[in-house]
């Protein structure tokens, strides 16, 4: 914060920045201002040591003004993302539940509670950009809108990767590698545990690009 004195002489360093396009040396703002030069002195001193300014040397043109508080880069705050187990990016495999470590994120780019990773194994999504050994970061879902990609539990024990579409009269699970082919289940035989929002590769969490 800054007092009424130190506030006035900031405003004037900036209008007169802006007005002439340096600063004034210390006899003329002591002229303009109506005090000593040992008064600017010390008003710079003070402004310096609040971060509002910076000085290459003790002649008053030669500093530049930092910016202010308010608009200077907010911190990246980071969130710890649970790890709970395996789950298959090929083939159905038996889910893991257990909580298997974790990951640390931006929480800017990941918001949402309850947010759990799941490490992949297998290829059948690299088309989409998920590999064998990412960690996918997920949003807790019950529900699924085709195209997404989401884990899903399979007759209520196997996990996998997939993106998703409902049909008419059953559940299409779509891998995205050639290799593999679509799996069809009954409406009662998948389960939706969340849709992937992100993925952690060499332990560094990045945005997917995942299209919806």
């Amino acid at each position: 914060m800054l007092t009424e004195k130190q506030q006035t002489f900031l405003d004037y360093l900036k209008q007169h920045l802006r007005d002439e396009g340096e600063f004034p040396s210390l006899r003329q703002a002591a002229k303009e201002l109506g005090i000593s030069h040992s008064a600017v002195a010390q008003l710079l001193a003070q402004l310096e040591k609040k971060a509002v300014i910076e000085r290459e040397g003790r002649y008053s043109r030669t500093l530049r003004l930092l910016p202010e508080e308010d608009s200077r880069p907010e911190r990246t705050l980071g969130r710890e993302v649970p790890i709970i187990g395996d789950v298959t990016a090929g083939m159905p495999m038996y889910a893991q539940q257990e909580w298997t470590g974790s990951v640390v994120v931006d929480s800017k780019l990941f918001g949402g509670n309850n947010l759990f990773c799941l490490r992949i194994s297998g290829d059948s999504m690299r088309g989409a950009g998920i590999f064998n050994g990412d960690i996918a970061i997920c949003e807790p879902r019950q529900y699924a809108e085709s195209g997404e990609i989401v884990a899903v539990l399979i007759h209520h024990e196997e996990a996998t990767v997939k993106r998703f579409f409902l049909k008419p009269d059953c559940i299409e699970l779509h891998p995205e590698n050639k290799k593999y082919s679509v799996m069809r289940y009954g409406f009662g035989e998948v389960l939706v545990q969340g849709k992937v929002i992100g993925i952690v590769r060499g332990m560094h969490p990045s945005f997917s690009g995942l299209p919806d």
